[in-house]
């Protein structure tokens, strides 16, 4: 994996001499959006839910520019982009269209894919079922952004408790038997 990586991946220069990232090179490349801290690493999960679910195409770029004015990490919130994929996108809209239409007090309708069939899927997709996905969708992202963000939160805090714990018990070994020094 490690040389997979460092064969694909672009070194510093490159970034730096290409003429579209030039602009931006030195704030894209500044170490804060890199490393992994505890207050960036949830807020590149958190970014990463919303341009996952609520952009199209393009949600790594996309949430690779956000990250610059929120300072999140952007490995964390490119990696949580692909929390949707082509397994997982057709349940969350389906689910999306369902929560938006209960909340509008329509009816989801599954037989409203055969008139979208008849009348083309995008006349269908932006007149009738539009609203509901939209209000759906922006209704999931909320939630699910909220639970990324504080899971990540309680996860490194979790995380930095068992190394503290670890910590102190190997001093405690350590003062019992100095001669292990």
């Amino acid at each position: 994996m490690q040389r997979w990586v460092d064969k694909n991946v672009p070194t510093r220069e490159a970034i730096e001499s290409n003429r579209w990232l030039r602009p931006v090179a030195s704030r894209l490349l500044h170490s804060s959006l890199w490393r992994f801290t505890r207050r960036s690493v949830p807020r590149g999960v958190a970014l990463g839910m919303v341009t996952g679910i609520m952009v199209p195409m393009g949600q790594i770029p996309a949430s690779a520019v956000l990250a610059l004015p929120l300072r999140a990490n952007i490995p964390a919130a490119a990696a949580t982009t692909f929390f949707t994929n082509p397994l997982t996108t057709p349940p969350l809209w389906i689910f999306a269209y369902w929560l938006g239409s209960k909340m509008l007090g329509e009816r989801a309708n599954p037989a409203a894919l055969q008139t979208a069939k008849e009348q083309g899927w995008f006349d269908w997709l932006f007149h009738d079922a539009g609203p509901a996905l939209l209000l759906g969708l922006s209704t999931v992202t909320v939630i699910l952004t909220v639970i990324g963000y504080f899971a990540t939160r309680l996860g490194w805090r979790w995380w930095i408790a068992r190394k503290w714990k670890k910590r102190q018990i190997l001093r405690k070994e350590n003062a019992r038997n100095p001669s292990l020094l």
